[in-house]
């Protein structure tokens, strides 16, 4: 590594840093955007093992971000000791596991919840393999939003509330916490732990790409009937893709709950979905610094719209409403963009290289 690339990388890590005490000055407000976008690009990170590596087209991840939020939320909330008396006898004061179990047990179970929708699905490729995620993705949310009769387990439409913060070592995140006369605040606590997730997801991402399981699940992307005839198992890898791609959907699920502190079925909608995969297709399929481009430009995108859409409604007397307006001027936004850029803003060097030389 050169010293160019060394002073950049300082540069990118002392930005980030100073990133939430800059944004502060403006408000808490901005501060959570980033929050919020930093999970945006975890579960972008996550699609882009399915659909970038592999080359499934998931649009039902969501669901495995709903397993993870109501996970966390149903372990570290007084939900299922308010509910059932055996909760009540054994935990008085309310559930309350610690992150450091409940993490891995949402990445497990996420995982599980992946392979189960990829194992009748493996069949399938491209639109139908689509429309069956959707249907799995759309399945979840209903089931979550009438699981509270006969047996009160999601609390319906209601959601859950009262969901503990994150804590490390006695320190609760949910809780401005002062440090040599100055206060970091619960915001900003989150928007570092969310950075440190993320790093680690890119790490982690990347020594797959690089892998031998990156390169089959690549080689499945480009042409599964080839990568079959070469002796690749492409089932096991097709599994393994929708199991690590969930696991990661129920890390960041587990973090939005604690970010929250609360749930409900509306946070996971299909549009939700259709976003993250309109992350990982703007910034560039199957190329890590493009996924985490397209994430932080669609997660940011709409709020920064806020301050262009609310004088395009004064200009019009008012008659066309403000949210209205931000989604025409996003959809606006992605269609130049796919336009002016069809393999995304930041597309990897590899992928769709033979399509290059073909025309």
């Amino acid at each position: 590594m050169n010293a160019r690339k060394i002073v950049f990388y300082f540069a990118i890590a002392v930005a980030l840093i100073v990133l939430p005490m800059f944004l502060q000055v403006f408000g808490n407000a901005w501060v959570r955007i980033a929050d919020t976008a930093l999970l945006y690009v975890l579960l972008a990170i996550g699609l882009n093992i399915v659909v970038g590596y592999a080359g499934l087209l998931d649009l039902g991840y969501v669901a495995f971000f709903a397993v993870g939020a109501y996970l966390y939320a149903l372990l570290a909330s007084p939900h299922l000791s308010e509910t059932f008396p055996v909760f009540a006898a054994m935990f008085p004061n309310g559930l309350h596991t610690p992150i450091w179990m409940v993490i891995p047990i949402a990445a497990g179970v996420a995982g599980l919840f992946g392979i189960l929708l990829g194992a009748p699905t493996l069949k399938l490729r491209g639109d139908y393999l689509a429309i069956v995620t959707l249907g799995f993705g759309e399945i979840v949310r209903v089931f979550l939003n009438n699981l509270d009769h006969p047996v009160n387990i999601t609390n319906g439409p209601k959601g859950l509330s009262q969901i503990d913060p994150l804590s490390f070592f006695g320190v609760s995140l949910g809780k401005p916490f002062s440090f040599g006369g100055y206060q970091i605040s619960s915001v900003m606590m989150y928007y570092y732990l969310f950075l440190v997730c993320v790093l680690v997801s890119i790490v982690i991402s990347h020594r797959l790409a690089e892998s031998r399981v990156g390169r089959a699940w690549m080689a499945i992307r480009e042409d599964e009937i080839a990568a079959k005839a070469m002796g690749i198992n492409t089932r096991n890898l097709k599994l393994l893709a929708f199991g690590v791609g969930a696991s990661f959907g129920g890390v960041s699920g587990a973090l939005f709950a604690s970010f929250q502190g609360f749930v409900s079925p509306e946070s996971f909608t299909l549009m939700e979905s259709i976003m993250i995969v309109a992350m990982v297709v703007l910034g560039g399929l199957g190329h890590l610094p493009g996924v985490v481009l397209g994430a932080l430009l669609l997660a940011a995108l709409p709020e920064v719209l806020r301050y262009v859409a609310a004088p395009l409604q004064h200009l019009t007397g008012g008659r066309l409403d403000a949210s209205i307006l931000r989604q025409l001027l996003i959809a606006l936004a992605m269609i130049v963009v796919m336009l002016l850029r069809p393999r995304g803003l930041w597309p990897t060097p590899e992928h769709g290289k033979s399509l290059q030389t073909n025309t």
